[in-house]
This record gives C-alpha cells, sequence and structure tokens, in this order.
C-alpha cells in the first residue's frame, strides 16, 4: 500500500534515528494491520521513522526507529537479544548514493512496497523521494521485517531488517 503522509516533509537526517524495543504505540500516520498465519502485525509509519507492533501467542515485541528527541540509543548496526520466548535480531546499514543512484533505488524500493499485500510506505507531498517503506512477512515461524528511510538531501537510504522466532532450546 502506497499513501502520501498528510504532513510536511521535516529536514531530518538518517544520523538523527534511533532505536527502541518497548515503546507504547507512537501516533502514527498511516497503519497497516497484518495476520501472519496467527502473528498480528501492525505496520505503523510515523513520518520519516517507523514502529512496528507484533502480538502472538508467545507475548508482544515492539520495535521504534524514530528521531526520538533525548533518546540515548542511536541507531545501531546489529541487535540479538531474547524477548521472553523469542528471539529478536535487527540490523541497519545505512546507503550514501549518488544523486541519480538515489532517485533511482527510491521509486524501485516504492514500486516494490507499493503492490505488495504485506507492505506500506508513505510519500510526503512535493518530495516524492522522502519516504519511508515497510515490508514484512512470516516464515517458518519467524516474522521478518524490513524497512527502508529515505533522506534525498543526504541521497541516504537507511536500511533495516528485523527477525522475530521461536528461542531456540540450549545445547548441552
Amino acid at each position: 500500500m502506497l499513501t502520501t503522509l498528510h504532513t510536511p516533509y521535516i529536514d531530518s537526517r538518517a544520523a538523527d534515528l534511533a532505536w527502541a524495543l518497548g515503546r507504547e504505540p507512537l501516533p502514527a500516520l498511516a497503519v497497516l494491520d497484518l495476520d501472519l498465519a496467527g502473528a498480528e502485525l501492525q505496520l505503523r509509519l510515523l513520518g520519516a521513522s517507523h514502529q512496528v507492533l507484533l502480538q502472538e501467542e508467545r507475548g508482544v515485541c515492539s520495535e521504534t526507529v524514530a528521531c526520538m528527541p533525548g533518546s540515548s540509543t542511536p541507531l545501531p548496526l546489529g541487535v540479538s537479544k531474547r524477548l521472553g520466548e523469542w528471539e529478536y535480531e535487527f540490523a541497519a546499514r545505512v546507503e550514501t548514493l549518488s544523486r541519480g543512484s538515489f532517485a533511482g533505488r527510491a521509486q524501485e524500493l516504492l514500486a516494490l512496497v507499493a503492490d505488495h499485500p504485506n507492505g506500506l510506505a508513505g510519500t510526503f507531498p512535493g518530495a516524492p523521494n522522502a519516504f519511508t517503506a515497510m515490508l514484512a512477512q512470516r516464515d517458518e515461524g519467524q516474522v521478518r521485517w524490513r524497512t527502508w528511510h529515505a533522506y534525498p538531501q543526504e541521497n541516504k537510504l537507511v536500511v533495516t531488517r528485523t527477525r522475530v522466532g521461536a528461542r531456540m532450546p540450549a545445547m548441552l
């Protein structure tokens, strides 16, 4: 699903993004509710950021990647945590592209997510290459999502991927 976010694009930077687990739902500009084989997933666009809420019989997980004033947790390159009965893995990278490459990549990603049943993307009025996009799937008992945060003024794309799955039993 592709939507226009009814808010002006604020000139934020890729370096302003922070990461958090366990935050309460924040006000969203667009929401997509998904049922992925028993896992209730809510993809939430928060402007140039995202929040994912996952609820399953094993528990609840909330991931937020956003410009959070006062946050002391910058966007990490990787995180691996145990959350109750779940294993949580998060990875992020920042791609710096040429102006021409950035525009092409932005349109390619928007086309990928716009027609996907488990995808949500939001663009800003007057800034077609400024967007946040999300894509989710369930595979072999794991829920996965990817996100893309575009910063055209810097020609930067912040890419994240997350996997949440059942904890593996300890090996002796």
